[in-house]
């Protein structure tokens, strides 16, 4: 019911109107980050723009929308209130130097390290996140922070224009796909509010109410291009001190949201982008970000899905939002501070119903509860604290539970060999999870005096692998026993001669024996 999304293949015709669809829908975002971190809307709309261009160029995922965001912008906030914006731009410029860093040391890779629940659990929190964003839209809030609900008249206008925009999203494909539907959804709401005279809530409406009210009366969006300008601070180390924490977050949650960002859009569009080039390209657009007087950012899920939803799938689309954004800033500002409020939240609320998995609610019956836990766990932490938080935790719980599991799965095979020696056949992985069942399994008191622990079908993981062994050696050694390790993998050979001292067993040779891991020939 909800599958929004255009399987139109990429075309350039596509990729300029879903542009500029996407251009209209970065406006009020942009600004609101911008607020949120005490910078002037202008700061905001020059990351939509530098963000938008750079990746869209240099980035690894063609079709996905990187600007100022909510993710990155609360991290900013007690810098740019203890220290000012220039400190700021110092932070992103530091920010765009680590996440380069990360693509040049292939970080980007472990992103294949995110379990499918936590991704699910990712979509669902941030469409629900994308829901509640836009509900703030329902109500005024001036710039000294206080809130009120708008009036009953123009909050039930408001709604019928959510409608007709969603509805027009809704069917107009089911006759054309010539042209977006969001773009025709906001020209033509627009439209029938500046005609019709409406008394509907614009975009320079929103931007008013945040300004002091000796500011509101002469709001506007219009502006010049971004300037160079080296951040004005001291370059010494105390200035490193102040701005390193934060420039380290941002490229964090930047990367971990721009990465899961991508691999949704992969999924989507079953193809696959370059997770080490997208880190690239985010941090050449912050860096760029903080030379330019920007505030950086990252990917924004809401954007990219207007996106691909409208057919955008080429780097054409994203170059295109960015250079509309812009023009509209030098040179056609009134004409998208007059976009109705309402025809973007519609376009949004449209976004939520196409990113929430609602598979999710029938498959929870049928997967285990460990997966169906994590997927609500990240999905609220998304919601109530942060994206990067949320999978962290994510992942954590689920290689956790992955430990655990896997930890109940290492047994023997138990018999005597012709020779008289007593062998445990090794079943599962001896790691830090499973070394409390492998020591129960042997009985060094009434066994012969020597042993072989046969490693065929089995692996040493990691260090508590290799304690766990040497202190099983060392009980047979206490009492004159010896034993044999028989069939070790050269993975397990290797990290056993790392040890050094640390397991001082006897390696079995077996000439007639080959590991899957030795090469033929």
């Amino acid at each position: 019911m909800f599958n929004l999304l255009d399987k139109r293949p990429t075309n350039v015709k596509n990729d300029l109107l879903s542009g500029v669809t996407v251009a209209l829908a970065l406006v009020p975002e942009a600004v609101a980050f911008a607020f949120i971190a005490g910078l002037e809307p202008m700061v905001g709309l020059y990351a939509a723009f530098m963000m938008g261009l750079i990746t869209s160029v240099f980035g690894g995922r063609p079709g996905m929308i990187s600007g100022a965001t909510g993710a990155t912008a609360v991290v900013m906030v007690g810098l740019v209130g203890a220290y000012g914006p220039q400190y700021l731009f110092a932070a992103v410029f530091l920010a765009g130097l680590i996440q380069i860093a990360a693509g040049a040391m292939k970080l980007g890779k472990f992103i294949r390290m995110v379990p499918h629940p936590v991704m699910l659990g990712f979509v669902n929190g941030l469409a629900i996140v994308i829901f509640l964003s836009q509900l703030a839209l329902f109500r005024h809030e001036t710039s000294e922070g206080v809130w009120s609900t708008i009036p009953s008249t123009e909050l039930t206008l408001m709604g019928i224009l959510i409608v007709i925009t969603m509805l027009i999203m809704h069917f107009l494909p089911k006759y054309t796909k010539a042209v977006p539907a969001g773009l025709v959804a906001i020209v033509s709401v627009t439209l029938a509010v500046y005609f019709l005279d409406l008394p509907a809530r614009t975009v320079i409406d929103f931007v008013a109410d945040k300004l002091p009210e000796s500011e509101a009366a002469t709001a506007s969006l219009q502006g010049s291009l971004p300037t160079f300008s080296i951040p004005t601070v001291p370059f010494t180390l105390e200035t490193l001190i102040i701005i390193l924490p934060t420039a380290v977050i941002i490229a964090a949650v930047g990367l971990i949201e721009s990465l899961l960002t991508l691999t949704l859009i992969d999924e989507l569009t079953n193809t696959r982008g370059q997770g080490n080039r997208e880190c690239w390209g985010q941090g050449l657009g912050n860096s760029v970000n903080g030379l330019f007087g920007g505030m950086g950012g990252c990917a924004m899920i809401g954007q990219s899905m207007i996106n691909i939803n409208n057919g955008g799938r080429g780097r054409l689309s994203g170059i295109t939002a960015a250079v509309v954004l812009l023009a509209f800033i030098l040179f056609a500002a009134p004409l998208i501070e007059m976009i109705p409020l309402a025809a973007l939240v519609g376009v949004m609320f449209m976004v939520v119903l196409g990113t929430f998995e609602w598979s999710s609610f029938r498959i929870m019956r049928l997967i285990p509860r460990t997966d169906a836990f994590v997927i609500v766990l990240v999905s609220a932490i998304t919601v109530i604290h942060d994206l990067a938080i949320a999978v962290v935790v994510g992942v954590i719980v689920s290689a956790l539970v992955f430990a655990w599991k896997h930890a109940q799965h290492i047994y023997a095979d138990i018999y005597t060999d012709e020779k008289g020696r007593k062998v445990y056949d090794l079943r599962g992985p001896i790691f830090f999870g499973s070394v409390h069942n492998f020591k129960n399994i042997f009985d060094p008191e009434n066994d012969p005096a020597e042993v072989i622990i046969e490693f065929k079908r089995s692996r040493v993981s990691d260090h508590s692998g290799i304690e766990a062994l040497d202190g099983v050696a060392e009980k047979y050694q206490q009492l004159s026993k010896q034993v044999h390790l028989r069939h070790l993998s050269p993975e397990c050979r290797n990290l056993l001669e790392k040890s050094g001292d640390l397991c001082e067993v006897n390696v079995l040779e077996d000439p007639n024996y080959r590991v899957v891991t030795d090469k033929l020939g």
